[in-house]
């Protein structure tokens, strides 16, 4: 017998819910190459909305080629309806002034966070170890370029990378000037409320690098002890290089500022590899943290099925 006081609004509402429901269901019930024999079915759980994610997961524009579409407006269309609530560009600065405008606009349309953008990155130069006028001329106009590209995309967090260290120089004097660079380049940023956030990286991908452990980078932060210098803390890289992930989070917390995210090996979406990543995003969870998971990696597998398994990836460790 119907109910007389659901009105046809109420029922459409339900029967949203209930279609999204039975998506969850039929999701959780097999995996993306399971048997069930229906591509109508295997493909709808794709083109609805979900849920919101518990964290700030934070895919790129080359993550949803297949499933998205070709238009960026499509990809960033398509993630917001997926449950994501951020997005990252690592080449944010190398775009238009006028697109930087548009996607900032139509993040803050679908009430999304942008991850920190790449503002100064180059691992062939020796730059921030060395005491060296030219230097601090072209990071302080390096800091200016990236000050606009903020003001254009709302961002509030830019990753730097401190450069090549030096084989001839004491490693101690090497890290003073990585101080006082920073320092420099943090008073800078701070007039402008934004973050710079420095990346420590593997050395085994990445061999000559200044900046590669976390107690490195915290003991930097706290030594130029200035709001917007923090880390962007990249699990993938960490876990080669020193592993003991959930502590080193922990003892560096306070000059944390994001995430950078892959399994390892083969630096694809996270269940490919060796790291626990449901027990790494529950406890960040259970530590209130509201900022951004940048998915800074590949995907396993090729096509709209290989993007159909990242989905389920992030549904998997997100399930705490």
């Amino acid at each position: 017998m119907k109910n007389p006081k659901i009105n046809q609004m109420d029922r459409r509402n339900f029967m949203k819910k209930s279609m999204v429901a039975g998506a969850f269901s039929f999701a959780a019930g097999r995996t993306i190459l399971g048997s069930t024999g229906i591509e109508a079915k295997k493909n709808r759980i794709y083109q609805e909305e979900k849920e919101p994610f518990k964290l700030k997961y934070a895919p790129g524009f080359g993550a949803f080629r297949h499933l998205g579409g070709d238009n960026w407006k499509d990809r960033l269309k398509f993630m917001s309806d997926q449950g994501f609530t951020a997005m990252f560009d690592n080449s944010l600065m190398d775009k238009p002034p006028l697109q930087q405008e548009e996607i900032a606009k139509l993040m803050d349309q679908l009430g999304m966070t942008l991850g920190p953008f790449v503002l100064y990155a180059d691992f062939n130069v020796e730059s921030f170890v060395l005491d060296n006028a030219g230097v601090r001329e072209m990071l302080v106009n390096r800091m200016k370029e990236g000050i606009e590209t903020a003001k254009r995309t709302n961002a509030r967090w830019a990753l730097v990378v401190p450069g090549r260290y030096n084989q001839r120089m004491e490693w101690d004097y090497q890290t003073a000037n990585v101080i006082e660079n920073l320092r420099m380049c943090s008073e800078i940023m701070q007039k402008e409320e934004i973050i710079l956030v420095i990346e420590p990286l593997n050395p085994h991908d990445h061999p000559g690098l200044f900046l590669t452990r976390m107690p490195q980078a915290y003991s930097i932060c706290r030594a130029v002890n200035n709001p917007s210098c923090k880390i962007i803390d990249d699990i993938y890289h960490q876990q080669i290089t020193e592993g003991n992930l959930i502590p080193n989070i922990d003892r560096s917390w306070s000059e944390i500022a994001s995430f950078h995210v892959g399994d390892t090996p083969g630096r694809n979406e996270p269940t490919t590899g060796e790291i626990n990543y449901r027990n790494i995003f529950k406890h960040l969870y259970e530590k209130k943290y509201t900022g951004v998971i940048c998915m800074e990696h590949g995907i396993s597998q090729s096509g709209p099925e290989g993007e159909k398994i990242l989905l389920e990836a992030y549904r998997t460790v997100d399930d705490f």
